[in-house]
């Protein structure tokens, strides 16, 4: 039965986060990851860049006519200005900012803010009510806390690497930014965790995230398996320990096809469909464990079966028995694939400097008050005089502030 459409929303129905005002300091990439998730569900971003050195995500990656496509993403909802805040104009024009703000995002070095006079202290003073998420490698204290971190280092240290790749083969590194993406989405929830428990108390408070934990909490039970049995899981490649069959299979038309069986009656489904329903009645495919170590033999009859028959007839096969399957897609699969078409993963926005962009759309669907992506990412400093000026700026303000080299 195909459930009810929820409740539109109301025509102008304010987003959730309306109101919110958020400084975004930070640069690459959990940090403004965490800012653009909440600029995606109504709060106004302001992204504070240096005058003579932008974030550096506007020059990773690929770019078209000289613009930077990543930055188009991370900087979408966002509004552009320039300070330099180690000057005294940009500091103190900071502090302004951070009097109407509610949120301050930054991923400077531990030391940094507070060798400009801009630690908790003062930022706090200025406004009792704000919240500071500051994000780095290996969070606010402790023996490598002033070290420069990175997302990679963090993929390392926590246990991932050695746990992906081949057994026989080198540990390997995720090739994107999956310890600033875990480590973004949990800095935004951080934040919002902050603004609740504001909500009662009436007083900000500090968010320590360090990239090396996120990740390491998105592993699982490792270090309560390691503490209470000394179990040190071992790269088992595209297999799975806890059950079989799993992995990865080449069809007959050259393509691939992913398999899981996390599920008993999965399983089961998947063996009497590749024409193996002897296996079942084994007694150890009882188990997702005692599967897992056969797996040898259900890898055989499975990927014996998918290696007959073109993808479409696969897809098709399993989805008729109820077992679980999916293409393994690249880019232009998920573009044209009808289930991200049909939940709109994949939207279009209007830019004024490259014309219609596609990109990801808000991360979740709010059924009375829903995100939108409003503009994609802006020109460096492209609304430093229309920020300042809401803040009570005057022209020769303005000037003067440029005149230092402060924006």
């Amino acid at each position: 039965m195909t459930p009810p459409d929820p409740a539109p929303a109301a025509p102008h129905a304010a987003p959730p986060l309306a109101g919110l005002r958020v400084l975004d300091l930070a640069t690459l990439f959990a940090g403004p990851l965490a800012a653009t998730l909440l600029g995606d569900f109504g709060a106004d971003v302001v992204k504070v860049e240096h005058p003579r050195k932008p974030d550096p995500s506007r020059g990773h990656g690929p770019s078209k006519d000289g613009v930077g496509l990543w930055w188009k993403v991370l900087g979408r909802n966002k509004r552009a200005i320039t300070l330099d805040l180690s000057t005294p104009g940009g500091r103190d024009t900071l502090l302004r900012l951070v009097r109407t703000a509610d949120v301050v995002v930054e991923n400077f070095r531990p030391g940094t803010l507070e060798k400009w006079d801009l630690g908790w202290p003062e930022l706090s003073a200025a406004n009792p009510r704000l919240v500071l998420a500051r994000v780095t490698g290996f969070g606010q204290f402790g023996p490598y806390a002033h070290r420069p971190g990175f997302g990679t280092l963090a993929e390392a240290m926590s246990g991932f690497a050695a746990l992906t790749g081949e057994p026989d083969a080198a540990p390997t590194l995720p090739p994107f930014g999956l310890a600033d993406s875990v480590a973004g989405l949990t800095t935004a929830y951080a934040i919002m965790t902050a603004l609740a428990a504001r909500d009662r108390t009436g007083q900000g408070q500090v968010v320590d995230t360090a990239l090396i934990e996120p990740i390491l909490a998105a592993l699982g039970p490792h270090p309560t398996w390691y503490d209470q049995l000394g179990y040190v899981q071992p790269r088992t490649g595209n297999r799975s320990q806890n059950n079989a069959p799993r992995g990865t299979y080449l069809t007959a038309d050259g393509t691939w096809v992913a398999v899981s069986t996390s599920a008993q009656s999965i399983a089961e489904r998947v063996m009497v469909l590749v024409g193996r329903p002897d296996l079942v009645e084994a007694p150890w495919f009882a188990t997702g464990e005692g599967r897992a170590r056969h797996a040898d033999v259900l890898d055989e009859a499975v990927g014996g079966w998918i290696a007959l028959h073109s993808r479409a007839d696969v897809l098709a096969a399993f989805e008729k028995a109820e077992a679980a399957v999916a293409p393994v897609q690249d880019v232009r699969d998920v573009m044209a694939d009808p289930q991200y078409q049909a939940l709109s993963t994949v939207t279009t926005v209007d830019d004024p400097e490259l014309g219609p962009l596609r990109m990801q759309n808000v991360l979740f669907r709010l059924s009375a008050t829903p995100g939108a992506i409003r503009w994609a990412g802006r020109p460096h400093g492209a609304d430093t005089e229309e920020v300042l000026t809401e803040l009570g700026l005057t022209p020769a303000d303005l000037a003067e502030l440029r005149a230092e080299g402060a924006a």
